[in-house]
């Protein structure tokens, strides 16, 4: 039976590990060409070794890279449907001692990332169901629940992560009204563990927590796939009514009355 990506071209950033390994795993299971891309360009290509994809070196920051590695893409692929950017990093540090160099190194990563993946990506994809079918091209963009809620000693983060979800709604329209084809929604991940969280919470290098199947009970962490699930989805052709949203992927989080 045929995938519910099959036949379409992905391109992750930062899918050597966390959750962009994870989404580049659920792309290929059901069907699609994964270019995995990261700074790390070794992990890069154990990846896309392990699903059959394709790999390159990219550092989001860079426009240069960010150019070349889209030439590649259409030498190689003829085109591009799905973008998941993913790229992140985090310095958990107040305002007063954040630094103006550490603020614009994630602006670089986060904001200037997301914005380079989508202004260079879009001659790729717009209007690609005119010539392949389907329910049009995805920009899958990552959010955060810091974009929804006020966590303190993050200002740094949660300043791009809300940039990027009205990044994404801009874009959405913008492209809807130009009759490209091209849907952008964002995803809000709660806590998930990752390799990013676990540095963050003082475990790097530590075997991941188990993260049970089931139900998850209140303020428990996340597995990669339950956000990699959702981008499969955004990703799909079943989400063609999806545009210009930012999900919450967090077990709750966001819905529950905090006191």
């Amino acid at each position: 039976m045929a995938g519910r990506v099959a036949g379409k071209v992905a391109l992750v950033t930062g899918g050597a590990m966390g959750l962009g390994k994870a989404d580049c795993e659920a792309l290929a299971r059901e069907g699609a060409t994964v270019i995995v891309t990261d700074r790390e360009v070794e992990l890069a290509h154990k990846v896309a070794a392990e699903i059959g994809g394709d790999a390159m070196a990219l550092d989001v920051t860079s426009e240069d890279q960010w150019i070349e590695v889209m030439r590649a893409v259409k030498e190689r692929h003829g085109g591009l449907d799905i973008l998941v950017n993913n790229a992140g990093n985090v310095i958990f540090e107040s305002i007063e001692d954040c630094s103006l160099a550490h603020f614009r190194l994630h602006l670089d990563i986060h904001v200037v990332g997301t914005f380079l993946g989508c202004k260079y990506a879009v001659p790729l994809m717009k209007h690609r169901h005119q010539t392949v079918g389907g329910g049009g091209s995805s920009i899958i963009n990552m959010a955060s629940t810091a974009a929804l809620l006020g966590y303190g000693n993050i200002p740094a983060y949660a300043a791009c992560k809300a940039g990027i979800a009205g990044m994404t709604r801009s874009l959405a329209m913008d492209f809807q009204d130009k009759g490209y084809g091209i849907r952008v929604n964002a995803l809000a991940p709660g806590g998930i563990e990752t390799p990013m969280v676990m540095g963050v919470s003082g475990r790097a290098g530590e075997t991941p927590m188990d993260i049970p199947e089931g139900p998850l009970p209140m303020d428990a962490l996340g597995h990669p796939k339950d956000v990699a699930g959702c981008v499969l989805f955004l990703a799909s052709d079943e989400a063609r009514f999806l545009n210009g949203l930012t999900i919450p992927v967090d077990n709750g989080l966001t819905a529950r009355p905090h006191h």
